[in-house]
Order: C-alpha cells, then structure tokens, then sequence
C-alpha cells in the first residue's frame, strides 16, 4: 500500500486535537476554545479522507481545499 503522508500528517493532527481537547477540558475547564480546536482539527482529516476516496480530480481538490482552509482555522484557535 502506498504511504500517504498527508493523510498520515492529518490523521495525527486528528489525534493531538482530540487530546489537546480533553486536556483543556479536564484540567483547565476551558470549553469554547477547546471545541472550536477540536472540531477544525478533526475536520482537516476527515476531509483529507474523503478526498483520498473521490472519484473525481474536481472532487479531491474540493476536499483537500476544505482541509487547507479547516487547516487554517486550527492555525488561527491554538494562536489565539
């Protein structure tokens, strides 16, 4: 099977996210943030997933330009 690493890079970020989400929830209490982290962090694998599987090259692009954008938005929550 041919490695992907983006796929591998995404589903990480997945993971950490998830972590990173229990950690500021149990220890810090912190809610808000961690959501917004959570859900952007898990969505750039999801997304990278789904376009692994299309059908089309206009369907992988679309996917992978909602990873990107989801990407940013992880970028833009643990900065602030």
């Amino acid at each position: 099977m041919k490695e992907n690493h983006i796929k591998d890079k995404s589903f990480e970020l997945a993971v950490e996210s998830v972590f990173l989400y229990q950690y500021l929830t149990r220890e810090k209490h912190e809610y808000i943030l961690s959501k917004e982290v959570l859900r952007s962090g898990t969505s750039v694998g999801a997304n990278v997933s789904e376009g692994v599987a299309a059908q089309s090259k206009k369907e992988i692009s679309y996917r992978l330009s909602i990873s990107y954008k989801e990407s940013r938005e992880t970028e833009f929550w643990l900065k602030l």
